[in-house]
C-alpha cells in the first residue's frame, strides 16, 4: 500500500502540465500590449504564488504526521 502510494505521489509530481492562470483584468490588460514576456511573467508569479499554500499545508501535514506516529507505541513482529 506505501508503495502505491509514493508511486501515485511521484507520478502526480513528475507528470509535467501546462498552466495557465490569469484573472480576467490581467487577461484584458495583457491581450491589449504585444509583449508576451510579460505575460508569461505574470503567469509565473500566479504559479508560484499559488503553490505556496499547498506546500505549507502539506509540511504540516507531515508534522502533524511525525507527532501522531510518534506517540502510537511500536510494536515489534
Amino acid at each position: 500500500m506505501r508503495k502505491t502510494v509514493l508511486l501515485i505521489i511521484l507520478s502526480i509530481l513528475i507528470t509535467p502540465y501546462g498552466v495557465d492562470a490569469q484573472c480576467a483584468m490581467c487577461r484584458a490588460a495583457l491581450e491589449s500590449n504585444a509583449d508576451n514576456g510579460a505575460a508569461e511573467a505574470i503567469n509565473d508569479g500566479i504559479v508560484y504564488l499559488m503553490a505556496f499554500p499547498y506546500l505549507l499545508m502539506g509540511g504540516l501535514g507531515y508534522i502533524i504526521y511525525r507527532k501522531f506516529r510518534k506517540r502510537s507505541p511500536r510494536t515489534s513482529s
